[in-house]
């Protein structure tokens, strides 16, 4: 049965998914795309070794689905849904990849593990991936202006609620399902929708971005096989918007779909330079900034203090962080190794660590305030004082590898490599890097062949 609805938000988003031309997808576009796949292939190499990459790698061999997959790390062919799992768990298990600032998470783990998996076992070309990538966005990045705050603040994962609607669309789009197995897949994709902040800090968080694509995946294959839902489920009275929001209307933002700048170029994807919450990497490059410039010592420091705007430390959670995966949601964390170690690397992570006496008694010192004023635009200032009264305060706005701005292309490299190198892999001559910036008419199947190999 399909519902009589006339013109809901999934039926809006269908027909935007199956009328976005992928030959008119601007080549900048395209670009932005081959830059998010090296950084979280890159990611999830580095995190090879993570116990809740073990463990979703052990699921994976066993989990089923037609067609066999890369698994980006290891490397082996596993079933399709155990492959998007496994990429979407060790992609994300180290915090390092990159997010969208409307958005409140990361578009690129929710949707491309999946993505990239149906591609190959599909033998569909890069600029079709390129096109489903742009389509996933600029769904998640829609529905996130309308309602993302509240249902953030709410504890609600927005990466992989908000994020499975998007990362549905570009599915669909990718399989080029019709408009009425798109809105059945955006139903589908509701019934099995979650994520939770309370998981900061756990494997479970890394778990939900498997799941998240693993559940798109559900959701599109079982439309096209001829499964039906509600056509109402985005804003309908039991819908997405009343469930998990306040019954945010979505007609306005979602009549923006595909109107130029897209979302991939206007609010576009901020690639991490610290692998933790983007919450805390203003202050990291505050703290950064004033011991670079002023010369002090961690032991000259009396007292840190970090100001931001209203809910720009949401996420962070971790306060008394005692693991390195709980240390990757804290704040006074990030000031105590920026300040003691003059840099936040994959080294800072482990639990040794973050139980060094001098970090205890760092993080011990550290204090937080929100502003009452507006969420946006977003803004920290880290205040230093010494022991012999001196203060030193730094305001940052403008964070590095933010949209506004990018890291270059020398810089990526810098950190693929980094994460190739910390994964114990090589990526002879660059190959993999140079191809995803290259995404064109060749079969996806041909980029995942240049995959950096185990040394």
């Amino acid at each position: 049965m399909t519902s009589n609805v006339s013109d809901t938000a999934s039926r809006r988003i269908a027909r935007f998914s199956t009328g976005f031309d992928p030959s008119a997808l601007p080549p900048a576009a395209i670009t932005q795309v081959g830059r998010a796949i090296i950084d979280t292939v890159g990611i999830a190499i580095a995190a090879v070794r993570e116990e809740a990459s073990e463990i979703a790698l052990r699921f994976a061999r066993e989990e089923g689905g037609c067609g066999r997959a890369s698994t980006w790390a290891c490397p082996e062919a596993v079933p399709l849904y155990g492959a998007a799992f496994y990429n979407g768990v060790a992609a994300h298990v180290l915090d390092f990849d990159d997010v969208n600032s409307p958005l409140r998470g990361h578009p690129t783990i929710a949707m491309l593990p999946a993505l990239l998996a149906l591609a190959e076992t599909r033998g569909i070309n890069g600029r079709r991936l390129a096109s489903a990538y742009t389509v996933g966005l600029e769904v998640m990045v829609k529905i996130a202006r309308a309602m993302v705050s509240d249902h953030y603040a709410k504890g609600w994962h927005a990466t992989t609620t908000i994020g499975l609607m998007g990362a549905t669309a570009a599915c669909a789009h990718l399989l080029g399902l019709s408009e009425q197995q798109t809105v059945h897949a955006l139903g589908l994709a509701l019934a099995q929708c979650s994520g939770s902040r309370a998981s900061f800090g756990f494997m479970a968080k890394s778990f939900q971005t498997g799941h998240c694509n693993t559940s798109a995946l559900r959701a599109v294959l079982l439309a096209e096989a001829g499964m039906d839902a509600p056509a109402d489920a985005l804003d309908g009275k039991q819908g997405f918007t009343a469930l998990y929001g306040n019954g945010e209307p979505l007609a306005e933002a979602l009549a923006g779909l595909g109107d130029a700048p897209l979302e991939i170029l206007a609010s576009g994807l901020e690639i991490k330079k610290y692998p933790m919450c983007y919450a805390a990497h203003r202050s990291i490059d505050g703290m950064l900034d004033l011991r670079s410039e002023h010369g002090f010592r961690a032991e000259d420091i009396a007292a840190i203090h970090v100001k931001s705007n209203r809910r720009a430390m949401v996420p962070l959670i971790h306060p008394q962080a005692q693991t390195g995966l709980e240390a990757k949601f804290s704040m006074p964390y990030a000031m105590a190794a920026a300040a003691l170690d003059g840099h936040v690397k994959l080294s800072s992570f482990t639990d040794e660590a973050v139980q060094r006496p001098e970090i205890r008694r760092l993080m011990s010192v550290v204090t937080m305030e929100e502003d009452e004023g507006p969420v946006t635009p977003r803004w920290n200032i880290v205040t230093v004082t010494l022991k012999d009264g001196t203060r030193h305060e730094k305001e940052i706005r403008i964070l590095r590898g933010s949209h506004e701005s990018p890291l270059t292309e020398a810089q990526l490299l810098e950190k693929w490599l980094d994460c190739v190198e910390y994964g114990g892999h090589v990526d002879p001559e660059q190959a993999f890097f140079k191809h995803a910036l290259a995404l064109g008419d060749a079969p996806v199947s041909d980029l995942m062949r240049h995959l950096p190999v185990i040394k």
